[in-house]
């Protein structure tokens, strides 16, 4: 059973795929989402009003479904499989209104991301552990106008995955979980600190 854990959609059952999906788990969300929370406040700007969310490798939405519930403005959802779709798509109806969501079909290792048209506040990214090519889609986002000095993104991987980050982003703190690994990045400036 896949719930969601905070925000005014508090409980609200997301549905989940037979195969093919590997959802975040309520113990991880809760914690990626402290620690975002933590940092914006740190760093004295709000991260949910007005802002614009990204779930690539969405599957079930349960992480930009999480922030619309606590907040956020809108999220796009990139996700490649139809059947999946379908469900997410459920989701986002049950937990979304006003419209504040956008599915969009697309391999995003080969995404430009020029569907996308506000500055994003925060970035998930949790695809299939067997996925080599992060930089090449770090480094597209970068490349784009929607990534602003206080953008973060959050990364989810197998808890011995190297990833060759661009030098313009820097990891601010990385949680391990059992055999998965979370790291959470911010654009490589002064006005991005975390102690």
């Amino acid at each position: 059973m896949l719930n969601i854990i905070g925000g005014i959609k508090k409980k609200s059952r997301l549905d989940v795929p037979i195969n093919n999906v590997r959802p975040t788990s309520s113990k991880k969300r809760e914690s990626i989402f402290s620690i975002l929370e933590s940092y914006a406040l740190k760093c004295n700007f709000n991260i949910y009003s007005n802002k614009y969310f990204l779930d690539l490798f969405a599957g079930t939405g349960s992480l930009g479904l999480e922030a619309i519930s606590r907040g956020a403005k809108f999220c796009y959802f990139y996700e490649m499989d139809k059947k999946v779709i379908q469900i997410l798509e459920n989701n986002c109806l049950k937990i979304c209104q006003n419209k504040n969501f956008e599915i969009i079909q697309k391999d995003i290792k080969k995404s430009f991301f020029l569907e996308i048209n506000n500055p994003l506040s925060v970035i998930f990214i949790d695809p299939p552990y067997i996925l080599k090519s992060f930089r090449k889609i770090l480094e597209n986002l970068l490349k784009t106008k929607l990534i602003l000095n206080n953008t973060i993104f959050v990364i989810e991987t197998k808890k011995n995955t190297k990833i060759d980050f661009p030098s313009s982003i820097k990891i601010f703190e990385e949680r391990n979980y059992g055999k998965t690994k979370i790291s959470f990045l911010s654009i490589n400036s002064n006005l991005n600190t975390f102690e």
